[in-house]
């Protein structure tokens, strides 16, 4: 399904100049082939302000607070990006929830501000309000700024960490019930968000394909080529809320023969671990997006050694889909968001089944299952994706489509 000729204003938890990737910038760059799309940054807060002052990013917000820059750009084809000017209070540490809504809603309606004034410049009359996973500076952005259509798009359970654990786990579920309708980039979001409100749908995952495009032409790096055979690798933040640290611990010691490879930055938990004193476990440090593909071009065997915890148990795994599209047998910890690649991936339901299930992985012959993966990753697509949201759209204003 399409939707064209509309205007779409997209709030979220990650500005356009994110350094990582971000699925709410994929979706922008879909809905602007065929609509025009006021991309919104994260407005600046006063710690924020002051505690990052160094950081380039705060020092451009800063300016453009002061009026020495521009706040409302053109960065791609029907694609505004506006950078909030109001700077708004830092309200998560107040435990007093009567306080803390109160100041929240200073900072709504400061938040709007903005976005009414980029609306205005632009000349969105009428558009539809995209909120990326922003519980707190969007809970009242729908009555303030009375969208055709407000949507909430769920992709981290993150009420689960601690930033958001407080207020989050009594304001999620209010702005979801706000919404217009709910959509999910995984299974259990998507039935979490059902039970407080109907209109919520599964919408799928969307990956960027084109940097996999004949990989297997290019040269190994030389940062993995000198490693010994069989390699076992995971590219992505090596983060110890959401992977089992102990689990690798245990694999590189009980597997010497048996060389894991870690693409990407740790926090400061993996930096102090017992793994860097293993002589089979190697770090190669963080790697420019551009370049994971050859990485994973050059392991034997993928893996994804996730906690199952309240942050990971939804969590769609975007590394999954890369790793299916080079065809890559991968082992995975077994949860909810994980049963759509039951077919295509090996999944320990315990850490005591991973030694095992990469034996079986590295002992694997057949060139048919592994053409089998990279059509199953690659028709997950944003275009799919997106297309999934048109659906979920349709369901709730059929007429935003008759109107093309």
């Amino acid at each position: 399904m399409q939707l064209k000729n509309k205007n779409i204003v997209i709030v979220g938890l990650q500005s356009w100049d994110v350094e990582i990737g971000s699925n709410c910038k994929n979706i922008a760059v879909e809905f602007a082939k065929h609509n025009k799309v006021l991309y919104v940054n994260y407005a600046l807060d006063i710690i924020t302000k002051y505690k990052e002052k160094q950081d380039p990013r705060v020092q451009k917000r800063i300016r453009i607070a002061r009026n020495q820059e521009k706040n409302l750009v053109q960065v791609e084809n029907n694609i505004w990006n506006l950078y909030p000017k109001n700077v708004l209070y830092s309200i998560n540490w107040i435990k007093n929830n009567t306080i803390f809504d109160w100041l929240n809603f200073r900072n709504n309606r400061e938040f709007a501000a903005d976005i009414l004034a980029g609306v205005q410049t632009l000349g969105f009359n009428d558009f539809i309000l995209f909120n990326d996973n922003d519980i707190f500076r969007s809970l009242y952005l729908k009555q303030i700024l009375n969208p055709r259509l407000y949507m909430y798009y769920i992709r981290d359970y993150v009420v689960a960490v601690e930033y958001w654990k407080h207020h989050g786990m009594r304001l999620e579920p209010r702005i979801m019930k706000s919404a217009d309708v709910v959509t999910a980039n995984s299974t259990y979001l998507a039935n979490y968000a059902a039970g407080h409100n109907k209109q919520s749908y599964y919408v799928g995952q969307g990956c960027d394909f084109s940097l996999f495009d004949n990989v297997e032409g290019k040269a190994i790096p030389s940062d993995i080529g000198g490693i010994k055979k069989p390699t076992i690798g995971y590219v992505g933040a090596l983060n110890s809320i959401r992977l089992d640290k102990e689990l690798l611990e245990k694999l590189a010691v009980q597997k010497p023969e048996w060389h894991f490879v870690y693409v990407g930055p740790e926090d400061h938990q993996f930096k102090q671990s017992s793994l860097h004193s293993c002589k089979n476990v190697h770090f190669l440090g963080n790697k420019d997006v551009a370049e994971l593909p050859a990485y994973i071009q050059a392991f034997d065997v993928c893996i994804n050694p996730q906690k199952v915890n309240e942050v990971t148990i939804g969590n769609y795994p975007r590394k999954i889909d890369e790793y299916l599209a080079l065809g890559k047998p991968t082992v995975a910890t077994k949860t909810d968001a994980m049963s759509i690649f039951s077919e295509y991936v090996y999944q320990a339901e315990s850490g005591d089944e991973y030694i095992p299930l990469i034996q079986k992985a590295l002992n694997e012959s057949d060139t048919v299952i592994r053409e089998k993966r990279k059509l199953f990753a690659l028709g997950h697509t944003w275009e799919q994706s997106v297309s999934d949201i048109y659906e979920a759209m349709y369901k709730v204003d059929p007429k935003l489509f008759d109107e093309e």
